[in-house]
């Protein structure tokens, strides 16, 4: 289709920076202890939103919400740091994936048991 090559040029992401090898090699890099720690970052707040979720001592709940919190806080500086360094890409959506998403949902809204007015 003529949209997939233009849409496969469509990153969103920054230049590559720092000291990465031209040849990986099984020695770590900067990029891949901050990737590993994002990927045990993301690993962590889903087994926490769990927990959380089926807590039934409320002090309990409050630790592990709180953790829970740190933890995503954590998870962001990560992906900001791997982002602002060029390790972490995004493909941008056609707008008019964004628009046909939006109205799907949109629609959903009528079958909330509770409208605002």
């Amino acid at each position: 289709m003529p949209g997939e090559n233009s849409q496969k040029n469509m990153q969103i992401a920054n230049p590559q920076t720092g000291q990465l090898p031209k040849v990986k090699t099984p020695e770590m890099n900067d990029r891949d202890y901050i990737n590993d720690g994002l990927s045990t970052c993301k690993y962590l707040t889903d087994s926490l939103n769990i927990a959380v979720r089926e807590a039934s001592h409320e002090q309990l709940y409050s630790d592990m919400l709180e953790i829970l919190q740190e933890t995503h806080e954590s998870c962001r500086k990560m992906y900001n740091l791997m982002f602002q360094n060029g390790w972490y890409k995004l493909e941008a959506e056609e707008q008019q994936k964004l628009d046909q998403a939006h109205k799907q949902f949109s629609n959903y809204s009528s079958q909330y048991p509770y409208q605002s007015s």
